[in-house]
């Protein structure tokens, strides 16, 4: 019989779980997202988002097992997300994961949330193969790794600061955008000109990425418009700001694959569906994660633990949550 792993993301706000078999195909992938809980805070509420993950992980669970035509006694291994991320999200997938186990007898494979994303990239039809160079772009992150196989990377460039994601949002909010930032942001850029303000991004050394610096300029750039004169730049604001971030990324990307002659490249994370990537991405040859697996999913946890070790009924019990790498 085919092998079956039901996996289990709670890092930040959304509750997802998924059912994927040994080879990679998805069976479900389920997503609740927790946006328009959160848009009224203007951000993710910590305690708000552990709240709602109780109330949510069992239902999705259920719904990710029913639209996969199995029952939990048809999975052979439970994976979870273990860190980095909001320590009490955590905690509620993670708690819910070892109950299943205790109850059932099944393996627990908990799950590096960054080696879910990668692990993303080997699923469905189109997968890609090592060694690659990654870009992982999301909310909470932003790095480049090597990714020599299946089962880990190295890193070789990170944030020094804000993640792309976060100055996506920070940057909506200024703006007076709601929450969830990004895709309100790239909506509205999409009626601006790009190259009407020059929002400069700080160059560090190395591979790594700074964001705090253009987030402070686009700060300066609506204080000095002021209420009335920021009404009609809102848009242009907002296409030259995301360009400058795209712009960043896209450079740091071409400049890696310069560096480490890594030819074949790939792109996972949130903000890998902003538009503006997309098309910077494709004239690079880059292949991008399916829309369905860049956001914060189970089916991405569910493939990472096809490649680290399980813990067996009783040691996972002593299985801990990790709110930073």
């Amino acid at each position: 019989m085919t092998q079956l792993i039901l996996g289990l993301e709670t890092s930040c706000d959304e509750t997802a779980a998924a059912v994927i078999t040994g080879d990679g195909e998805v069976c479900s992938n389920i997503i609740s997202s927790q946006a328009e809980l959160h848009a009224r805070y203007g951000g993710v509420v910590p305690e708000v988002a552990s709240r709602r993950h109780l109330e949510l992980v069992e239902p999705v669970v259920a719904e990710a097992l029913s639209q996969a035509g199995v029952e939990l006694a048809d999975v052979d291994t439970v994976a979870v997300t273990q860190g980095p991320g909001l320590v009490g999200a955590l905690l509620v997938g993670l708690s819910y994961a070892k109950g299943l186990c205790w109850a059932s007898g099944k393996y627990l494979v908990p799950v590096d949330h960054l080696d879910g994303h990668v692990a993303s990239l080997f699923l469905g039809e189109v997968q890609v193969e090592p060694p690659f160079l990654c870009l992982l772009a999301s909310g909470g992150h932003t790095l480049l790794a090597l990714v020599p196989e299946r089962g880990g990377f190295e890193m070789i460039g990170g944030t020094l600061d804000d993640a792309a994601g976060e100055a996506f949002d920070k940057g909506a909010r200024l703006l007076g955008l709601g929450y969830p930032g990004g895709p309100a942001l790239d909506r509205l850029a999409q009626e601006g000109d790009p190259t009407a303000y020059s929002f400069p991004v700080a160059r560090v050394d190395g591979l790594d990425f700074s964001f705090s610096g253009v987030k402070t300029a686009l700060l300066y750039a609506v204080r000095d418009l002021g209420d009335v004169a920021l009404e009609s730049a809102r848009a242009d604001l907002a296409a030259s700001y995301q360009a400058a971030i795209v712009s960043a990324l896209l450079q740091r990307l071409e400049q890696a694959v310069d560096q480490t002659g890594m030819e074949n490249v790939a792109v996972v994370g949130g903000v890998a569906a902003h538009r503006a990537l997309r098309a910077g991405l494709e004239r690079l040859g880059a292949r991008v994660a399916p829309l369905s697996l860049c956001t914060d999913n189970g089916a991405m946890i569910a493939s990472a633990a096809r490649y680290a070790p399980n813990v067996a009924s009783a040691g996972h019990l002593a299985v801990d949550a990790y709110p930073s790498r």
